[in-house]
């Protein structure tokens, strides 16, 4: 079927975009920033879930670190940022990049950093991607959203703000993002509402000392009219050296994964918790671990990672400014083509809730020294647990890159 007829027969608006892949099409609505997927019901003879682990055309969503130059220094940040990197890509090689993702209809990139905002391109970037059929989800702390900003942002197509925030007290939230940076969210997220932005997200990574606050962030949320989005905390970058005393304990997990069945389709998650999913029911989302098969990372210096989570050297799949750009290390690399062959599951082969969790997360094994295929740090049935107390002081892998800045 042509993308008209796919479109027609799925009764999709004139705002949504198709990208044809083998199993159907993928459907991103630019006006509702939802993406959804399309195939006649004779077609679908395998789960979604299923069809992506072998790997899609493109990514559905790209994460691209900007730059690891920040003028935070989360305790938890995933990629160790602080500094700039003097290799950054520069804002013609970036245009280059947002060429191919448009001519690989990829719809949308989330975009990080450290602070994307900070890089002098950053709203050069942000329009020439919308104007090549690219949407903008970035995330910040906040700092740069002045009110001029805001009344752009919620008047520009395409392009949607995370307002990072990891405490529903500036007492919780400051002590993992520092002084005054809760205060600094809130100031930004009244921008946003003041000046009619809707549907803008605040994003929680959910700690020891947050999990009980989820209610006050969902009110805080629907306060300013923003939706909830949390995702979980990995041992990465300085996340390795807080994750002990920071990730959820056991029966907090517990409590997370029923509040997550009470307001989950509320709240996005962006597949963080699938491994909570053998506690019974399966969460909302894919419930998979999407990595090299439809998520991967791009980071400031063009170094392409299997997701956001890894940036270890085992993980690094090639360079944008290598011959045939991101499109080849997509499609045609080592990495990738291994990761979307059918994995072994290692010591989770004989476990009866496999086909729920599928094993967790590939980047909190690896940064917890557990092997890939076993059993997540945090299993539901405590096999995680009980490998990392057993596995001694063997050395721990730590990530390829660390821009922190330190102190002399």
């Amino acid at each position: 079927m042509t993308s008209a007829e796919l479109k027609r027969a799925a009764g999709l608006g004139p705002e949504v975009a198709l990208r044809h892949e083998r199993f159907g099409a993928l459907a991103y609505d630019f006006g509702t920033r939802r993406l959804s997927f399309v195939r006649r019901r004779a077609d679908a003879v395998r789960s979604l879930a299923d069809e992506f682990e072998t790997g899609l055309d493109a990514p559905i969503c790209l994460t691209w670190e900007l730059t690891y130059a920040c003028n935070l220094a989360c305790i938890h940040c995933l990629s160790s940022s602080g500094r700039r990197d003097p290799r950054e890509l520069s804002t013609a090689e970036c245009m280059a990049v947002i060429d191919e993702l448009e001519r690989m209809q990829v719809f949308y990139v989330n975009v990080g950093g450290g602070e994307p905002t900070v890089r002098r391109d950053f709203w050069e970037l942000v329009d020439y991607a919308v104007a090549h059929h690219v949407g903008v989800k970035f995330s910040t702390n906040g700092s740069r959203i002045t009110s001029e900003r805001a009344e752009k942002l919620a008047g520009a197509d395409y392009v949607d703000v995370q307002v990072s925030l990891d405490g529903a007290t500036a007492e919780v939230n400051d002590s993992i993002r520092g002084p005054g940076s809760y205060a600094t969210a809130i100031t930004a997220m009244e921008r946003l509402a003041g000046a009619g932005f809707a549907g803008f997200k605040l994003s929680v990574v959910v700690t020891r000392e947050n999990v009980s606050q989820l209610d006050q962030f969902k009110a805080l949320a629907d306060r300013f009219g923003a939706q909830l989005r949390i995702t979980r905390l990995r041992p990465s970058g300085r996340g390795a050296d807080v994750w002990d005393r920071l990730h959820p304990t056991a029966a907090q997990q517990r409590e997370l994964y029923e509040w997550l069945l009470a307001h989950g389709d509320d709240v996005l998650t962006g597949d963080s918790f699938f491994h909570l999913s053998a506690y019974g029911s399966p969460l909302p989302g894919l419930n998979l671990c999407g990595a090299g098969r439809v998520v991967c990372l791009i980071d400031p210096v063009g170094d392409v990672y299997a997701c956001p989570f890894v940036i270890h050297e085992s993980f690094r799949a090639g360079n944008v400014r290598e011959p045939g750009g991101f499109a080849r290390v997509w499609r045609e690399s080592d990495l990738f083509t291994e990761l979307r062959e059918p994995q072994n599951a290692g010591a989770c082969t004989s476990c009866g809730l496999f086909d729920k969790c599928r094993g967790g997360c590939m980047a909190a094994k690896f940064f917890t020294g557990l092997p890939v295929a076993g059993p997540d740090p945090e299993c539901v049935l405590g096999h995680g647990e009980r490998l990392l107390a057993s596995r001694g002081d063997d050395p721990i892998p730590r990530p390829s890159v660390d821009m922190s800045k330190r102190s002399p």
